[in-house]
């Protein structure tokens, strides 16, 4: 539903975005034969706006496809709610370190054969209610696979559904392979003949985060045979049409986007066997110029191949912290321009920047002013960046934001400063996670399906403060890497033990460290480079997409379809 291309291309809301457009990005350096589809989403997202107060605003936030990509000739025809909805695509090329080409066909209902109000079904993403996102969730999944065919891949292996999202796609090909109309004869060999295919990615780790839509607006906007089929296949549990289960029951190779995520899943879906493949992040993309200039003379062969990043480890401490101090430089002077706060380079900074949503707990360091106060006279001064929007319809977020806003006041003009910098996109992603001192995430577990803000962090030499959730389970190395707050045995009932290990950490390790052993600090930079990020990127990510998923060795999935009772 959502690739992140570029900063001028808004269409994406967060970290499924931007991983996605990662992992095309990786398939470019690496030479993969694959294309994205997605909506074209002409309103952008949105742009935020914050008051002083915090009080979140939205606009829209435009874009003109003709100056970014190219208009293809072909089109495709979806039919929903009884009438057909004409599709044109836009594409824009990824290109590779080599310079092999990657296509991303973005998909447009806004062309003059089709109603006024069809014509919007391609500008909001995450937009409308309902009825809304069924639509446009058809125009993805069934106008995704005419789309493909149209424009003449006719051999497709593999078809990747990123998220319950793209769901429907199965049915578009079963529709492709049946012919119009004749869903009602299909038979299982011809629901295995799609399931073959087709490769599905959950990033959701608790039931309500799955796409669910009534039986009646199902029958509205996909028809009765489409239903009738989705019923047969037990896709509608509770009358409701789930995306999820849409996706499992017509996949070959399912898997979580972590170790402990995949744990997760299957604890939420024990019929089907789900694999994991942790995320990773496009290490040259996420990369400050500073660090590229410096993995360029010491380790020439990273790009090619991330796994170099290993030999990071011999790069003197003393380069590693003039790059930094580089990178913190470039952050600081646009948080100067943005919001008017001079920031201090030689005082920690701590980064916080993700999704504003009420699980991933943006406010907990202010669980207790009075300890932070504490720790900032005794031990040390620290300041800290935030960032991230909340859904427009999302008010527990829009809370949090204000919370911090709130907190920053109550702060500032002690020896702790604390901004909130609005509008939170690519760009200032690139600032923020390579110009920080510390990442701090501190999510409810075990809601982190994975995370990928703190794998940017790790290239650029910034270690993680972190909940055990998601990856971090994974990367988290105790006193090298960076460090855990709390422990992985039991999820604790009561918030408060975890700020304890929060401030704990904070107050006897970190902020000590940082001031009185800088070599010491600087040894962890070196360390998140060398040990995460040489394994948390999406060459590797992709590279065992390639081999476990998208080009299986014969019989692999043998046990998966017996296990998964098909």
């Amino acid at each position: 539903m959502e690739i992140a291309l570029e900063p001028e291309i808004p269409t994406y809301s967060g970290g499924l975005g931007v991983l996605a457009g990662d992992m095309l990005r990786s398939a470019a350096d690496l030479e993969v034969p694959m294309a994205g589809v997605t909506l074209v989403h002409h309103n952008g997202y949105f742009r935020q706006r914050l008051d002083s107060n915090g009080n979140q605003s939205e606009e829209p936030e435009p874009w003109q496809p003709d100056r970014r990509t190219e208009l293809m000739e072909p089109w495709a025809d979806v039919v929903i709610e009884g009438r057909t909805v004409r599709l044109r695509a836009w594409r824009y090329w990824i290109r590779g370190i080599s310079g092999h080409g990657v296509p991303v066909y973005l998909l447009d209902s806004a062309v003059p054969e089709n109603s006024a109000w069809d014509q919007t079904l391609t500008n909001d993403l995450y937009g409308g209610d309902a009825h809304y996102r069924l639509c446009q969730e058809a125009l993805l999944g069934l106008g995704g696979a005419r789309m493909l065919q149209s424009l003449g891949y006719l051999g497709i292996t593999s078809y990747h559904m990123n998220e319950g999202h793209a769901a429907l796609l199965a049915i578009g090909l079963l529709e492709q392979d049946l012919g119009k109309g004749n869903l009602h004869r299909a038979t299982a060999s011809d629901i295995e003949r799609v399931r073959r295919r087709c490769v599905f990615t959950t990033h959701t780790p608790v039931p309500a985060g799955q796409d669910q839509f009534s039986k009646d607006l199902t029958n509205q906007v996909l028809g009765e045979e489409r239903i009738n089929l989705l019923q047969a296949t037990e896709c509608c549990p509770d009358q409701l049409l789930n995306m999820t289960f849409l996706a499992l029951r017509f996949s070959r190779y399912i898997n979580g986007v972590a170790m402990h995520h995949g744990e997760v899943s299957r604890g939420m879906f024990p019929q089907y066997p789900i694999r994991a493949i942790t995320n990773g992040v496009d290490a040259a993309t996420w990369t400050a110029p500073p660090f590229r200039e410096l993995f360029d003379r010491h380790v020439p062969e990273w790009r090619y191949d991330n796994l170099y990043l290993r030999y990071a480890i011999g790069i003197p401490l003393e380069e590693i912290r003039r790059a930094h101090l580089s990178a913190k430089q470039v952050l600081l002077r646009e948080v100067a321009a943005r919001n008017g706060v001079q920031l201090k380079e030689s005082v920690l900074t701590i980064g916080f920047a993700r999704r504003a949503a009420a699980y991933k707990r943006a406010d907990l360091l202010f669980s207790d002013l009075e300890r932070l106060r504490k720790i900032a006279r005794q031990v040390g001064p620290f300041q800290v960046i935030y960032a991230g929007k909340a859904h427009p319809r999302d008010e527990p977020g829009k809370s949090l934001i204000r919370h911090v806003v709130q907190a920053a006041a109550e702060l500032n003009g002690e020896s702790i400063k604390v901004v909130y910098l609005e509008n939170y996109e690519i760009a200032l992603a690139h600032l923020i996670t390579s110009g920080v001192d510390l990442w701090l995430n501190t999510p409810h577990r075990p809601q982190e399906a994975s995370g990928t803000s703190g794998m940017k962090a790790a290239l650029n030499g910034v270690p993680s403060l972190s909940i055990l959730d998601g990856w971090w389970i994974e990367g988290c190395l105790e006193g090298v890497t960076g460090w855990a707050i709390g422990h992985d045995d039991d999820i604790p009932r009561d918030p408060s033990d975890e700020c304890a290990s929060l401030y704990h950490k904070l107050e006897t390790i970190v902020v000590p460290m940082y001031y009185g052993r800088p070599s010491a600090y600087a040894e962890i930079m070196r360390s998140a480079i060398s040990v995460n990020g040489s394994f948390f990127n999406a060459h590797r990510m992709l590279d065992q997409y390639v081999n476990n998923a998208y080009f299986p060795r014969e019989g692999q999935f043998a046990e998966a379809a017996i296990e998964g009772g098909q």
